[in-house]
């Protein structure tokens, strides 16, 4: 059951765009099928198409409402609302050696060189609440950290439970294969993301090619990204390597596979190539307001290829780790490796020694243009 909470400002969402994007055509999972092992079946070859074929999809009918997410994105707003000395005071101590936990500040990247212009992206991270975890957060934060974490354990029972098991059945592994690997009471780097993208103006937008963040993949098993009607998240389709917008659909989860999974089925399920774009005119002169969520295997977990039939059958049995013949690390070593790569401050877009840098060995990142 939902905590009692307190009372919240409402949050208002901007409207859709009304430009004709290149929308990407993608596929919905209605987890109302979940319930039926005939239904889970159906899903499972739904997922495999998305992942296989596309990368995001939506998820429908997962259980929670839309006031409960409303509120999450009034929390977040609240939050960017607070003066930046207040914000600054939540930097999590090694945020250049990979920490992640509480706020990252804008202008750590330099997008334009000539002018000088810098990321305007603002992140706030909340971990886990399974008591591997420090929580001290600004009043608005820790107000409602009771109903925060009623909403984020019931992200893993109503969405993220049902894909790893529906990932299970596709690949012919026991239903509880992945959702053993992501119990929420598990130590993991998994974490709640209120995520604040500040305008541009039209001049400074073509200065950085309209394009606020560049091509890349997550490191975890699955995003969940809430429904954002700022136009903004494009993809990359795996088939033609042609950008498509990504459309915001009313009661829809957007998911995207990540590179976790990849490691972990050899590359068949694809980790999702993605970026950010500059919204269209008639949106270009408001922030976008994110609210995600980052799910990731165990720490302790070994990214090794699982010994999955389908995996044989396909020839999907060795990850780049594997096939390179380096040590295949562990899923902390993996999170902490990349996102230290991740944080880099400084870093001028277009230097190739930052964006084909060695995470570890074994595993170079890719520009992804």
């Amino acid at each position: 059951m939902p905590v009692p909470v307190p009372e919240l400002g409402s949050y208002n969402y901007v409207p859709e765009t009304k430009e004709n994007l290149d929308w990407a055509d993608l596929v919905t999972l209605d987890l109302s099928l979940y319930k039926t092992p005939e239904g889970r079946k159906q899903l499972a070859t739904t997922l495999i198409e998305a992942v296989r074929n596309h990368g995001f999809f939506y998820v429908k009918n997962f259980n929670i409402s839309q006031e409960r997410v409303n509120r999450q994105f009034s929390i977040g707003k609240q939050f960017y609302d607070l003066p930046l000395e207040e914000k600054l005071k939540y930097v999590p101590e090694g945020l250049d050696n990979g920490a992640f936990n509480g706020y990252v500040p804008a202008g750590r990247r330099i997008l334009d060189p000539a002018s000088g212009l810098r990321d305007r992206t603002e992140i706030y991270n909340i971990p886990k609440f399974n008591g591997d975890f420090k929580h001290q957060h600004p009043a608005i934060i820790q107000e409602h950290l009771a109903e925060i974490e009623e909403f984020a354990r019931s992200l893993h029972t109503e969405v993220l439970d049902p894909l790893h098991v529906v990932l299970a059945i596709a690949l012919e592994l026991p239903e509880d294969y992945f959702t053993k690997i992501h119990k929420y009471d598990v130590k993991s780097e998994d974490h709640l993301r209120y995520m604040k993208y500040s305008k541009y103006t039209p001049e400074e937008n073509l200065k950085i090619g309209r394009l606020w963040g560049q091509g890349h993949t997550d490191l975890g098993s699955w995003t969940l990204l809430f429904r954002q009607p700022v136009a903004a998240l494009q993809i990359k389709n795996h088939a033609t390597g042609e950008w498509k917008w990504v459309k915001p659909q009313d009661g829809t989860l957007t998911v995207n596979a990540c590179d976790a999974l990849s490691f972990l089925t050899g590359g068949y399920v694809r980790s999702t190539i993605h970026r950010v774009a500059a919204p269209p005119k008639d949106q270009e002169h408001v922030d976008r307001l994110g609210l995600l969520y980052f799910s990731r295997p165990h720490n302790d977990v070994k990214l090794e290829t699982v010994k999955s039939p389908v995996l044989q059958r396909e020839g999907f049995t060795q990850n780049e780790f594997e096939k390179s013949g380096n040590p295949v690390p562990t899923m902390e070593e993996w999170t902490f490796a990349k996102q230290k790569w991740q944080r880099t401050k400084d870093v001028v877009r277009g230097d190739p020694k930052f964006e084909t840098a060695q995470i570890l060995p074994g595993w170079q990142e890719k520009v992804y243009a």
